[in-house]
């Protein structure tokens, strides 16, 4: 791989494929030769942000934690692929700061509220269209499009290997 190590920032509703697609770049990475590591949401969350629950500013702090976590991973050689929802561009631009805007790349995962709901592996939404849980991105809190991400990939029209290429070559390309 001709890049340096950098930072794949993948953004999206819940069910929208991030952990999917980030296991599926991982492996394209390391085919080409890159160091990876995932930070996946729900793993960071039991990590080193348990201490953190889902009002805004704790939303904020975790992407703060992961976009530290990723620049480190990135100074010392390896890349990295975030797969978090991180629901506010403030948020996703303080993460750029962070890592560094050139080692960067913003990754929408644009799937449909709908498509993400009927997937729904957790039953997260079913949860909140209950009321059994609160603070659902995309239900009862918002999620913050992405204004100008580097790829919009939906995912729920492109299976997985064609986002892992339109990836890469978005990689290639810069």
């Amino acid at each position: 791989m001709k890049h340096i190590p950098s930072t794949l920032w993948l953004t999206g509703l819940s069910a929208a494929g991030k952990t999917t697609l980030a296991h599926a770049l991982a492996e394209a990475l390391a085919i080409a030769g890159a160091t990876c590591e995932i930070l996946d949401g729900d793993a960071v969350r039991q990590r080193v942000s348990s201490d953190l629950g889902f009002s805004r500013q704790d939303r904020s702090e975790n992407v703060r934690r992961v976009a530290d976590l990723c620049r480190a991973h990135n100074e010392a050689g390896t890349w990295a692929i975030a797969a978090l929802i991180s629901p506010y561009r403030d948020d996703r631009e303080l993460a750029r700061r962070i890592v560094g805007r050139p080692k960067f790349f913003e990754v929408y995962l644009a799937a449909p509220l709908s498509v993400c709901e009927a997937r729904d592996p957790k039953g997260l939404y079913r949860k909140a269209r209950a009321g059994v849980i609160t603070n659902l991105t995309g239900v009862d809190d918002p999620y913050e499009v992405p204004l100008s991400p580097d790829i919009l990939l939906d995912t729920g029209e492109l299976s997985i290997a064609a986002c892992v290429a339109a990836t890469m070559d978005l990689l290639k390309a810069r």
